[in-house]
C-alpha cells in the first residue's frame, strides 16, 4: 500500500518555495506552500516530478516497490488481510479441510473401506464418539474461532460467545422446539408409512432429556457455532435469508458426504440417492432453523436444541415408536417433515424467515485495525 495520498499538482503561476515551512505551515499548508508531502524519516513526495526523496538526495519513482514503511507487519498482517477480505470462503475451506483430513482416518478403517486394518472402538454401542466427533469438532466450530480471532480481534470473540450463550428467549421457545420436533417427526411418518406409533418406553422418557444434553455437547456443539452462528448472519447480510439458507443448507449436507463411506452413513449398503435424499433433507432443514435463528435474536442454544433434538429423537424414542420400519423409512420421514415446514415458514413469512423488517442484522465487530491500515 503506498503511503502517500493524492496531492493535487502545484499551479504553474504559483511561485514555490525553496524554504522549508514554519511556524503553523504543517499539514496541508505545508504542501501548498512547498509542492510536496512530507513522510517518515524524511521522506516526501514531490508532485511536480513524481518521485519520492528523502534528506540525503536519495530519490525513488512511484513505481519502486522496494519502498515500504518501517511499520510493515510482513506475513501475518497479510494473512489476516486476506481472511478480512473473504472470511466466509476462508471459513468454509477450513471447515471442509480440517474435518474430512480428521475423517480420513476412519473412513479407511474397518468401519469404512476398510483399507486400513484397524476398528474404532466402540463407546456407549457407536464408534461415533472417536470416529466421526473429532472430525465434527475440528471443522466448523474450530474454523469460527480461527477466522474470528484473526478478523474481529477479542471484540469479535466477545460478541461471539455472547450469542453462544444467549439462552434468556423465552420458555415459550423451549417448549415449542422440544413438542414440535417429535410431533412433527411421528406425523410425517405416519402419514408416509400408515403406521400408528407405538407409545415411548418410561426407559426412552426418562433417557431422553440426558440424551438431549449429551447431543447437545456434541453435534449440536461441534457444528451449529459455525454453520449458523458464524456463516448464517454474513450470508443473509450479503445474499438475503432464502439464497443464504439455500447456499449454507447445501454446504452443510455435503460437508457430511465422507461420511457415507463408513458406518455412520450405513456402508456398505449405500447408493447414490441416500447422500442426495442426506442433502435436500440438509436444505429444507435450514429453512427451519433460519427461522428459529432470526426469530429468537440469533439464539445459539435454541438453534443448537432444534438440530439436536431430530439426532435424540431418533436415537432413543423413533425406533420403539415404529418398531417395524427402517432407518431408511425414518429419514423419508425427516425429509418430508421438513420439507413441509420450510414451505410453511416460506409461504408465512413471505421469505423473510424471521428476519425483522425495521432493522436488519447488526454488523460483526469492527475488524483489527493494522499501522497500515491507519496509514
Amino acid at each position: 500500500m503506498c503511503w502517500t495520498r493524492h496531492i493535487s499538482p502545484v499551479r504553474r503561476d504559483t511561485a514555490v518555495s525553496t524554504e522549508a515551512p514554519t511556524g503553523r505551515e504543517t499539514g496541508h499548508e505545508a504542501v501548498r506552500e512547498t509542492g510536496r508531502e512530507t513522510g517518515p524519516a524524511g521522506t516526501y513526495r514531490d508532485d511536480q516530478t513524481g518521485t519520492t526523496r528523502n534528506n540525503a538526495g536519495t530519490t525513488r519513482t512511484s513505481e519502486d516497490n522496494s519502498f515500504r514503511l518501517p511499520t510493515q507487519e510482513g506475513n501475518s498482517s497479510g494473512l489476516r488481510a486476506g481472511l478480512r477480505r473473504r472470511p466466509l470462503t476462508w471459513f468454509f475451506l477450513l471447515a471442509f479441510a480440517l474435518s474430512w483430513l480428521a475423517w480420513t482416518p476412519y473412513v479407511l478403517s474397518e468401519n469404512g473401506l476398510g483399507v486400513w486394518h484397524f476398528a474404532y472402538p466402540a463407546i456407549g454401542g457407536t464408534t461415533q464418539l472417536l470416529g466421526v466427533l473429532p472430525g465434527a469438532y475440528l471443522g466448523p466450530i474450530v474454523s469460527a474461532l480461527l477466522v474470528t480471532g484473526l478478523t474481529e480481534g477479542r471484540g469479535g470473540l466477545r460478541a461471539w460467545r455472547g450469542r453462544m450463550t444467549k439462552f434468556r428467549v423465552g420458555w415459550r421457545w423451549y417448549l415449542v422446539v422440544l413438542l414440535s420436533v417429535p410431533v412433527a417427526l411421528t406425523l410425517a411418518t405416519a402419514a408416509l408409512t400408515g403406521r400408528s406409533p407405538v407409545p415411548p418406553s418410561v426407559a426412552v422418557l426418562a433417557a431422553y432429556l440426558p440424551g438431549l444434553l449429551l447431543q447437545m455437547i456434541t453435534t449440536g456443539l461441534a457444528e451449529e457455532p459455525g454453520w449458523r452462528e458464524f456463516a448464517m448472519p454474513r450470508m443473509q447480510r450479503r445474499y438475503g435469508p432464502v439464497a443464504a439458507t439455500l447456499v449454507v443448507g447445501v454446504l452443510w449436507g455435503v460437508w457430511h458426504l465422507p461420511l457415507f463411506l463408513t458406518e455412520w452413513g450405513g456402508w456398505p449398503d449405500v447408493d447414490a440417492t441416500k447422500p442426495l435424499e442426506f442433502i435436500v433433507t440438509a436444505i429444507a432443514f435450514s429453512f427451519v432453523m433460519t427461522w428459529v435463528f432470526n426469530r429468537s435474536g440469533e439464539s445459539m442454544p435454541l438453534v443448537m436444541l432444534l438440530h439436536t433434538s431430530v439426532n435424540n429423537f431418533f436415537s432413543l424414542a423413533w425406533t420403539g415408536m415404529f418398531p417395524s420400519l427402517t432407518s431408511a423409512q425414518g429419514s423419508r420421514a425427516f425429509l418430508l417433515a421438513s420439507v413441509t415446514a420450510a414451505l410453511i415458514l416460506l409461504a408465512t413469512t413471505r421469505g423473510r424467515l424471521g428476519l425483522p423488517k425495521a432493522t436488519e442484522l447488526p454488523e460483526p465487530a469492527k475488524p483489527l485495525e493494522t499501522s497500515r491500515d491507519r496509514i
